[in-house]
């Protein structure tokens, strides 16, 4: 009889404790955001992935009814973002809407990733899909990539291509695999960097976010050949695809804001809330489709599952472009 009473005690307990959590969580929720909200990000002030942040950043404040503040913390291909973020509080007062799709690949491009993303990090909510971007100088002569293809073949080892993020690098492997080229790959930190060099003649074509190379062939700085998707995109088709100019490619890259993983559902489905309010506003899709993006928005379990299968699929991809883990 004593030990099915203390059983009792304890099964009524863990019922009371599930009960406190629950209550809790729901209180957290209600309560938030409680102070300011961060959003991070992985690369300098001035990138395209600074761009897309500050423009998020001031269309949320208002819906948050707090400050929101942007914080770069550079360095390793975003890789120190990604912990940074990874081994926050997860109480959604701190959100990292960057390229899902990057993130995924990270764990396939370095040997010692510094978390597993797919266990550390969730997917609250989606905002755009978008591809990267081939480039050359808008003064040069290429005008296709076929042309681009023939003239780097001929050049052969002395060639060279700018990146300065995970998914040029990939393109760019993949590019050069392909067409048989036997370019050098010159690491930027950011697209900017790369410009003088394009402009002047040092650096032969480039690989870049679509933010920066649509920027840029709107000053008549740089001339877009080609993007990486396999279709070509809602906001900018006049643009062929890699595919269409006779380089089977298919690197579709989409935005998310990522959490910790522990952060509760109810929190979850704020941030989903905001940002899917976000991205329906017109203006944010002027915004979108001038960066060469297209606004998509997904559940938090749509999310999370698709960046589980980005996480597979990137890995397939840096097999293809033959890239060894640094």
């Amino acid at each position: 009889m004593a030990t099915m009473t203390m059983g009792r005690v304890l099964a009524a307990g863990a019922v009371g404790l599930l009960a406190a959590l629950s209550a809790g969580s729901e209180v957290r929720a209600q309560d938030y955001p409680s102070q300011d909200i961060r959003l991070i990000v992985g690369f300098p002030p001035g990138s395209g992935a600074d761009v897309f942040v500050r423009f998020f950043a001031e269309k949320l404040r208002p819906l948050a009814g707090r400050t929101v503040i942007v914080e770069n913390k550079t360095g390793a291909a975003s890789n120190i973002a990604t912990e940074y973020v990874a081994k926050s509080k997860p109480d959604g007062h701190t959100l990292y809407p960057f390229a899902a799709t990057t993130v995924a690949a990270s764990m396939h491009l370095f040997k010692k990733p510094p978390v597993d993303v797919g266990k550390a990090l969730r997917v609250a909510a989606t905002t755009s899909n978008l591809a990267f971007m081939l480039v050359v100088d808008a003064k040069g002569p290429y005008k296709t990539v076929a042309e681009l293809t023939e003239a780097m073949q001929k050049k052969g080892k002395e060639a060279n291509y700018a990146v300065a993020a995970n998914p040029g690098r990939i393109m760019g492997a993949i590019y050069k695999d392909t067409a048989g080229l036997s370019a050098t790959e010159v690491q930027y930190r950011t697209a900017p960097d790369s410009l003088n060099e394009m402009q002047n003649g040092r650096i032969d074509y480039g690989l870049h976010d679509p933010v920066f190379a649509l920027a840029q062939q709107r000053e008549g700085r740089l001339r877009i050949l080609a993007v990486s998707a396999a279709k070509r995109l809602e906001s900018a088709p006049e643009i062929p695809t890699m595919a269409e100019s006779g380089i089977p490619m298919n690197l579709e890259l989409w935005w998310g804001v990522m959490v910790p993983a522990a952060t509760p559902d109810p929190i979850v489905n704020k941030i989903n809330q905001w940002f899917a309010e976000i991205v329906k506003m017109p203006d944010t899709k002027k915004f979108l489709n001038d960066s060469g993006a297209d606004p998509m928005t997904r559940t938090p379990d749509e999310a999370q599952k698709m960046f589980l299968v980005a996480i597979k699929e990137w890995g397939e991809f840096v097999r293809l472009a033959k890239i060894e883990p640094q």
